[in-house]
């Protein structure tokens, strides 16, 4: 903690940018990145020469990437196209701002991976899961969430809630892929993937891109909207006890502790203080670990606690206000930063959550990472 507690409210969000979600096989990674780009710097109006910072994820190349954008920074980093990653490169965004390393950060995601026909598991991920007999990320979940069931008395209808629920913001959200509301008889009728996990417990792979433009909070006075600065982060590995292929025998919740109370700490808040919750789902069982990892609710409760649209916007917790990776699009927690900074600034619409003055960002994997936003 004394390490990282000088970067409380140091840096901010001056731009955000996002794409259309879908497939668009006539582009590439590049293209779509320069598209949000130009979005972000427009949604700020900084000249974009003065960019001196460029971190790409899931980007093949960041020199071309700054080749096309016509950028010369002095810092930048590449990411690979894992999800815990958004946190990730935020955090480390900010450590460079805070230590001079660069004055306007970049941060460029995209993803092609609907047009290419990307699997996230099968024969791709083959040496990878298939020592312990499971074939995708969503094999691990399935046990994990069937786990949970045996030891809570979880069901299915109450993990549907997350499902209702996100898919209801989707509909308030005019750029999310699936608008269609859901009932919880929906999914429940759903095909099964791998049981007990059916058809809208998982996350919609989408071609897209997202863009970020951080600068210090001093600098953020100076641009077109408010600055919406990072007010705690937290981080904490997990490998002793969960693997990177996602399996856990205890739900994630130390890790998820951890960077929950590191960023609140910073923050000089505790969880009851959030007003929205931007939870990484890429599968609907995450969330509910998540909620009991961070303290909203004990653990083995979590199935209660998201009961009667708890979830929904003028629920007792909103979270993912703009579908989610489940009904918006699978942006690997990149678009969920977004709509974290659009919900602080009060841009969401009939999405908007009433007084969103702090807003919450976390990754419930054994790589956990948590980010609280607030406005500057």
């Amino acid at each position: 903690m004394a390490d990282t507690i000088d970067l409380k409210n140091t840096a901010a969000v001056i731009g955000v940018g996002t794409t259309r979600y879908g497939s668009f096989p006539e582009t590439d990674d590049y293209g779509l990145a320069a598209e949000a780009f130009i979005t972000a710097v427009g949604d700020c109006g900084i000249n974009k020469n003065e960019v001196d910072g460029l971190l790409v994820c899931r980007i093949p190349y960041y020199a071309r990437m700054g080749e096309i954008l016509g950028l010369n920074p002095r810092w930048t980093m590449t990411l690979p196209g894992h999800g815990r990653m958004s946190g990730m490169g935020i955090i480390e965004a900010a450590l460079a701002l805070a230590t001079g390393r660069a004055r306007y950060v970049a941060l460029l995601y995209a993803n092609i991976g609907r047009s290419r026909r990307v699997n996230y598991g099968g024969e791709e991920a083959s040496g990878f899961w298939d020592p312990w007999g499971l074939t995708s990320p969503g094999a691990t979940h399935a046990m994990m969430f069937r786990r949970h069931a045996a030891l809570y008395g979880t069901t299915t209808r109450q993990l549907a809630e997350v499902s209702v629920a996100f898919r209801h913001h989707a509909s308030l959200n005019p750029n999310a892929v699936m608008r269609v509301p859901i009932t919880i008889d929906d999914h429940e009728n759903s095909r099964f993937i791998v049981e007990p996990l059916r058809l809208l417990d998982y996350c919609l792979i989408n071609d897209g891109a997202v863009c970020m433009i951080m600068t210090t909070a001093e600098r953020a006075r100076d641009f077109k909207k408010p600055p919406v600065v990072i007010a705690g982060v937290g981080g904490q590995e997990s490998y002793d006890n969960a693997s990177i292929a996602n399996f856990d025998i205890d739900f994630w919740y130390e890790p998820t502790r951890r960077a929950g109370e590191e960023a609140y700490a910073m923050a000089g808040i505790s969880h009851s203080d959030i007003a929205a919750l931007m939870c990484y789902d890429n599968f609907s069982p995450t969330v509910l670990f998540a909620l009991e990892g961070l303290g909203f609710c004990p653990r083995g409760e979590s199935g209660r606690f998201v009961e009667g649209g708890a979830l929904k916007v003028g629920g007792r917790l909103p979270m993912n206000t703009d579908g989610g990776h489940l009904s918006n699009s699978y942006m690997q927690g990149w678009a969920l930063n977004v709509e974290a900074v659009r919900q602080v600034r009060g841009e969401c619409g009939p999405r908007q959550v009433r007084d969103a003055e702090l807003v919450q960002f976390v990754e419930a994997t054994p790589c956990c990472r948590s980010i609280i936003y607030a406005r500057g």
